[in-house]
């Protein structure tokens, strides 16, 4: 049965858009946590746009389920996270310019670096994921780079633009599930997904979690937090069922 975890990065673009202390994103981890979250995701940019170091630190010490940490697959990012040692160091391509990430790692072109990165990961007791396209051969070389799991970057399956194109895009992601598990993967989604369209994804045989941050905390602005993540988390409940 599929599970949720829950994204925080908006609650700290709110509160660095007046750059004092709230709203706190480690409360936040708590709270989704407590509402039915099976862990807590954060994307620590280099930029330091929103999730800032501090943030990252003491999620880590706060959290009951798992850190999933998203990040670069730099040097100076490596060391952060060896740092911290999250449960889970999702690895994700970044542009300064994006508002949001716009696609998948490309594992096939990520040569020796990504390897060593996965490497180093996986030394320190770090579960390494990998956000990618949902491509045969970018799921066979996440298995030949090391990966523990995969995330599937399911932003053309949410954007789609009517019913037809909808349904190709959730066919893919289904057949790009059944290849990670066939090849021993752990299979995970997100990008996107909100309260109408997650049930699709969910019912994927084998998916093990979603991570869903934005249509989360849009919600919470109106019902709160803790109904937000509650609703969320039985909606892909019924859906992997």
């Amino acid at each position: 049965m599929a599970t949720l975890c829950v994204n925080i990065d908006h609650v700290a673009t709110l509160r660095q858009a007046r750059g004092g202390p709230e709203p706190d994103p480690v409360l936040a981890a708590m709270l989704v946590e407590q509402a039915g979250s099976s862990g807590v995701t954060l994307h620590l940019r280099e930029d330091r746009r929103h999730v800032q170091d501090r943030d990252a630190r003491l999620i880590r010490q706060v959290v009951q389920g798992h850190m999933n940490l998203e990040m670069a697959a730099t040097d100076a990012m490596l060391e952060v996270a060896l740092a911290i040692k999250p449960h889970v160091a999702t690895l994700v391509p970044e542009r300064r310019q994006e508002l949001t990430t716009e696609g998948g790692l490309d594992v096939v072109g990520g040569g020796q670096s990504l390897r060593r990165a996965i490497a180093r990961l996986r030394e320190a007791g770090v579960t390494v994921s990998l956000f990618i396209d949902a491509e045969a051969e970018q799921i066979e070389a996440a298995l030949q780079a090391g990966a523990d799991e995969i995330e599937l970057h399911t932003g053309p399956y949410a954007h789609a633009r009517d019913r037809h194109d909808r349904r190709r895009h959730l066919d893919r992601l289904r057949q790009a599930g059944e290849l990670a598990r066939r090849r021993g993967l752990g299979l995970n989604a997100g990008h996107g997904l909100n309260y109408h369209n997650v049930g699709p994804v969910a019912a994927i045989e084998g998916m093990d979690e979603l991570n869903i941050g934005h249509a989360i905390v849009s919600r919470a602005v109106f019902d709160g937090l803790g109904r937000a993540v509650a609703e969320m988390a039985a909606l892909i409940r019924e859906a992997s069922a």
